[in-house]
């Protein structure tokens, strides 16, 4: 009965030192604020993520985004600004706060939304389907 005890302890801490890890990990900011180097417009699937690029109609197109972007729950400004013509967000996933990484970049007249896991090989379409739902909410389709 001790053993099983001993491993019920020992997974119990693994798992909060993984989710303390996930949650509490520095970031570094000059590995993500950065634009695609993907050519192209559309929806273009990466291995670690999501990138689209286009045109957003109208006025303040980047202002507009942003705001969209910044409504998301647990998201947040990691760096750049709208100004700047670049901006990092940080969004937690729900459960397990796993972090997420999106540029929004003016790209040539072109909005460039880039959106990226951390940790983990897929993202299960997570990124394509947050950065549909901005579309979504911006009036541009998904």
């Amino acid at each position: 009965m001790k053993w099983i005890l001993a491993v019920v302890a020992v997974v119990a801490l693994v798992v909060l030192g993984f989710a303390l890890w996930v949650r509490l990990a520095p970031v570094d900011t000059a590995r993500w604020h950065v634009g695609a180097v993907q050519e192209g417009v559309g929806h273009m699937p990466r291995a670690n993520g999501h990138l689209w690029r286009g045109e957003i109609a109208g006025p303040d197109a980047m202002a507009r985004v942003d705001a969209v972007i910044q409504g998301t729950p647990r998201t947040k400004v990691i760096a750049g600004s709208v100004q700047s013509g670049m901006v990092t967000y940080q969004t937690r996933s729900a459960l397990w706060g796993f972090p997420d990484y999106t540029t929004l970049r003016d790209a040539e007249g072109l909005i460039e939304i880039n959106s990226r896991l951390r940790f983990g090989q897929s993202d299960l379409g997570v990124n394509r389907a947050r950065i549909e739902g901005w579309l979504e909410a911006l009036g541009q389709g998904g």
